[in-house]
């Protein structure tokens, strides 16, 4: 057996801080650095650590000193139909702009019942399922896509070159109180941070979510980063129904890079072997208000839910996003758990930034 992480319980409201000082320090304007901040401690919050602050310092940062992320973009509409919009980011920090651009479908949303805001040129954004929620928040549905620009990383059912990004999909919607439905998933079996927490951790995978060149699967984390094993697709293999989460994987590139003007993962480079790397990412983002278009969406979506969490047996089945609120519920009381060593990495950034 692999030993646990030693795991520190660190105060929500300083993790936030500490994220948010790092954002503030490379420029991004404050209410945007703590927007930024909050979608990254959503992933500490619900769970979803291999999103979270562990990202700060491998992902975020880099992104900022290699020019990247432009810390003080302002998004422009480029095109503006009323119900639905094209956006560019302008390199924008996904993390705020992915927020920002739901906040602007919601507005639509509003006044035509639907809200569809198309992005080019964006950055990574974290959790999807936090820009989603926003929408959930306020009584409609969320749906968030994001390719992954012109990173390639997964191979088609049967293909020898990797075409796709993970290309991540959440759903959120008002559901029981306090608690609502909000799915959140690649369309990978697993998104690369959680192979590489696992890495960091020493710690095997479980079958299924890596294989190499022949197919066989692959439990060694390191494996992937050294390109000896491959992401699988949801459904597994060919017969078992990886056609779906490869399909799902196209979908997503098609509503949120090929319908904005992204980079795309599947081009005539990729076909030449071009792993091509994570810029001009595509976003969807659709808000839509249930209300108006049927009156009363509110309690029935209260009472499909509800309906959901009666199934026999009592108390072991929910929906996906309850398990979510819960936990954020209570790390926000008692303390989000960070790696020790991520903690020192944070407070030796802090501690230059304040220094």
């Amino acid at each position: 057996m692999h030993p646990q992480p030693d795991v520190v319980q660190v105060p929500h409201e300083r993790l936030h801080r500490l994220v948010t000082e790092q954002f503030r320090a490379r420029g991004v304007p404050d209410d945007r650095a703590q927007l930024a901040a909050s979608a990254l401690c959503h992933g500490d919050l619900c769970g979803f650590d291999s999103h979270g602050v562990f990202n700060l310092p491998r992902l975020y940062l880099p992104l900022f000193d290699a020019g990247r992320v432009d810390p003080r973009a302002e998004p422009v509409t480029r095109t503006d139909l009323g119900a639905c919009a094209t956006i560019d980011a302008g390199r924008a920090l996904g993390l705020w702009a992915a927020s920002e651009a739901m906040d602007d479908a919601i507005e639509r949303a509003r006044q035509h019942g639907i809200g569809l805001v198309s992005v080019h040129g964006a950055t990574h954004f974290g959790c999807a399922g936090f820009h989603a929620a926003r929408a959930a928040e306020q009584g409609l549905i969320g749906v968030v896509a994001s390719n992954c620009g012109g990173q390639r990383i997964a191979r088609p059912p049967h293909g020898a070159l990797p075409l796709l990004g993970t290309n991540p999909l959440a759903v959120a919607a008002p559901a029981l109180p306090e608690h609502p439905f909000l799915l959140d998933m690649s369309t990978t079996v697993v998104p690369t941070g959680k192979v590489r927490v696992a890495a960091g951790d020493g710690a095997a995978v479980p079958q299924g979510w890596l294989a190499d060149d022949t197919g066989r699967p692959v439990t060694d984390p390191s494996a992937f980063d050294n390109g000896t094993a491959h992401l699988r697709w949801l459904g597994g293999d060919p017969d078992t129904g990886a056609y779906k989460g490869f399909g799902l994987g196209l979908v997503v590139e098609l509503l949120a890079a090929l319908l904005s003007g992204s980079a795309l993962g599947p081009t005539r480079e990729a076909l030449l072997g071009d792993a091509g790397r994570d810029d001009d990412i595509g976003y969807f983002v659709l808000a839509i208000d249930g209300e108006r278009l049927r009156p009363g969406f509110a309690e029935a979506a209260r009472a499909m839910f509800g309906a959901v969490l009666d199934c026999p047996p009592a108390g072991e089945v929910h929906y996906p996003g309850w398990w979510e609120a819960e936990r954020a519920v209570r790390r926000r009381r008692d303390g989000v758990p960070v790696r020790r060593e991520l903690l020192v990495q944070l407070l030796e950034l802090d501690e230059a930034v304040v220094g």
